[in-house]
């Protein structure tokens, strides 16, 4: 089912970008390591099994979505959170859910306007 709403501060390209960083449970876990305190990507990669490149790319897709920006000292570059961006995303998630229970509001007033059957329409 297509939303038929969305933030007017966020584009459909910003979205997808958003939510598809965040689909990832490396870049989520790289998310948290920035939250804890600033990091290089060097320090970020020492945590996961993989190379450093990959870990470059998990923190160029963040920085795509704006959740996380770099910051260069010297020959590091230092991964800061972005927090705005998360509360973008975390007020994007509230409108989806306000939609939701807007429409599932909607749908209990129509099922509280239907009559109650009568002997004859349970085929008594």
């Amino acid at each position: 089912m297509v939303v038929d709403q969305k933030p007017r501060d966020l584009t459909d390209e910003e979205i997808d970008r958003i939510f598809g960083a965040l689909a990832d449970s490396t870049r989520r876990d790289i998310l948290r390591q920035s939250m804890l305190r600033e990091q290089s990507v060097s320090e970020l990669a020492k945590n996961y099994a993989m190379s450093f490149a990959a870990v470059q790319k998990h923190v160029a897709v963040l920085e795509r979505a704006l959740l996380v920006t770099k910051e260069r000292r010297g020959r590091e570059q230092i991964v800061h959170l972005n927090p705005a961006a998360l509360r973008r995303a975390a007020r994007l998630l509230d409108d989806y859910e306000e939609l939701w229970r807007d429409r599932i509001r909607r749908i209990e007033a129509i099922l509280d306007e239907t009559p109650p059957r009568t002997g004859h329409d349970q085929g008594t």
